[in-house]
């Protein structure tokens, strides 16, 4: 398998066992959007907070595969995405963490770019 099809598998693995992880309100579903044509993938939440009236819809991870490298666009979660496809075997010259900026990613263990 090469490169580019293994970080897509990665991502797959890693966001639908997130998606998997149940709301504590069971009106607020999780959904992954995964376009492998064009290398972006999201988990969207999505769904109404009764007790406040009011309509839930965010992204709360983005990841895109651009240049051959993982760039993580969006994580408002507590897992640390860099971490975990570290730990499947991806070189962190091949993770960046597109949610700091240019100047900030060199201060990282990750790509710059």
């Amino acid at each position: 398998m090469d490169k580019l099809e293994q970080y897509r598998s990665y991502i797959k693995q890693l966001l639908t066992e997130y998606a998997s992880y149940k709301s504590l309100n069971k009106t607020i579903e999780r959904q992954f959007v995964c376009d492998t044509e064009n290398d972006h993938y999201q988990i969207v939440n999505m769904g109404w907070d009764e007790r406040e009236e009011r309509r839930i819809y965010g992204c709360t991870i983005h990841i895109d595969i651009k240049d051959g490298k993982i760039w993580i666009q969006h994580n408002m979660t507590e897992i640390q995405l860099g971490e975990e496809f570290v730990k499947l075997g991806v070189p962190k010259e091949d993770i960046v963490l597109g949610f700091h900026s240019p100047f900030m990613r060199q201060f990282t263990d990750y790509a710059v770019s």
